[in-house]
C-alpha cells in the first residue's frame, strides 16, 4: 500500500473499529506503516475535518462527517425510506432481529436493521450496518450464495476466504467448501438459508435474497436473527412464510429507490449473464 489515498483509507478503515480511537503508534503498527507516515496522514485527514485528536498528543478518532455522509447518502439514495418500515413490521411480527444487506459488486453490505426484542434475551450486535458480511459463515451470504450456481458461489467464497477472520466465528461455520455446498442446497430446497453457531456463537439467523420485482436481479438478502435457543428450525419454519413476503414486498418497492434503479439499469444490457440458481 503505497498511495496517499490507500493510506489515508486504510486509517478509517481501522478507527470504524475503534470508536473511542487510537494511538499514532497503535494505527501504525495495526496498518504496517511507518508512524512518521501515519501522523501526516491523520493530520491531512483531521485537516478535512474527517478525524479528530481529542487532545495533544492524544488519540486521534473518527468524527461525525463521514457516519453522516453514509447516512445521507443511504436516505437520498432511497434505500431506507424503501426498506424501514418493512423491516419493522417484520421485527413487530418476529420479535427478532432484522437486517437487510444491499450488493455492491461482488460484496454484500449490512446497511438497515430492527429490532423486534424488547425485553429477555436477544441478539443485537449494534455495530453491523455497514459491515461488510462474510459470505461462508452468515445467512444472509448463503442466502445470496444459492441464488448462484455452485461455480459462482464458489469464486465469490474464494475471493473472501472461507473461514471468517475475527473473534467469536461460531463452532458450525462450514470449513470445508463441500460442506458449504450442501449448505446451499439445502438453501434451496427449503426456500431461504440458515446459519446456527456460524457467525457467531449462540446466535442463529435465517435468511432470503431480494429480488427485483419479486423475481428479477438479486439486490441484496433480509434476515431474521436471534438467540439459537429461540430460533429453532421449527420456529424458523413458521416465520419463514412472512420473511420471503417481506422479501417480494422490498423488491416490489425497490423501484422507488434511486439506488436499486441504477444497479439494476447497469446490469440490463449484460442481462444475460445474470446470476443464475443451480
Amino acid at each position: 500500500m503505497s498511495s496517499v489515498l490507500g493510506k489515508s483509507l486504510a486509517i478509517i478503515e481501522l478507527l470504524v473499529n475503534h470508536p473511542a480511537g487510537l494511538t499514532v503508534s497503535a494505527i501504525a503498527s495495526e496498518i504496517d506503516q511507518p508512524a512518521s507516515g501515519v501522523h501526516r496522514t491523520l493530520q491531512e485527514l483531521a485537516r478535512l475535518g474527517y478525524v479528530r485528536q481529542a487532545q495533544a498528543q492524544g488519540d486521534y478518532a473518527l468524527t461525525i462527517k463521514l457516519p453522516a455522509m453514509g447516512v445521507g447518502f443511504l436516505g437520498r439514495a432511497g434505500i431506507t425510506d424503501v426498506a424501514q418500515p418493512v423491516l419493522d413490521e417484520l421485527a413487530a411480527h418476529s420479535g427478532e432481529l432484522i437486517r437487510l444487506s444491499v450488493i455492491d459488486g461482488d460484496r454484500l453490505t449490512w446497511v438497515a436493521v430492527a429490532q423486534g426484542a424488547t425485553r429477555g434475551l436477544r441478539y443485537d450486535p449494534g455495530q453491523e450496518q455497514g459491515v461488510v458480511v462474510h459470505l461462508a459463515s452468515s445467512a444472509g451470504g448463503k442466502a445470496w450464495l444459492s441464488s448462484m450456481s455452485d461455480e459462482e458461489a464458489l469464486s465469490l467464497v474464494s475471493g473472501q476466504g472461507l473461514l471468517r477472520q475475527a473473534e467469536g466465528t461460531g463452532p458450525n461455520a462450514p470449513r470445508s467448501l463441500t460442506l458449504l455446498l450442501e449448505q446451499l442446497a439445502e438453501a434451496r430446497a427449503l426456500g431461504y438459508a440458515t446459519a446456527v453457531d456460524s457467525y457467531i456463537a449462540g446466535m442463529a439467523a435465517m435468511a432470503v435474497p431480494v429480488r427485483y420485482h419479486g423475481h428479477g436481479q438479486v439486490l441484496g438478502c433480509l434476515s431474521i436473527a436471534g438467540p439459537a435457543v429461540r430460533m429453532t428450525a421449527e420456529r424458523m419454519a413458521v416465520l419463514a412464510p412472512k420473511l420471503q413476503a417481506a422479501a417480494v414486498e422490498l423488491g416490489e418497492a425497490a423501484s422507488g429507490s434511486q439506488y436499486f434503479q441504477a444497479v439494476v439499469k447497469a446490469v440490463e444490457p449484460a442481462s444475460g449473464m445474470e446470476r443464475k440458481t443451480a
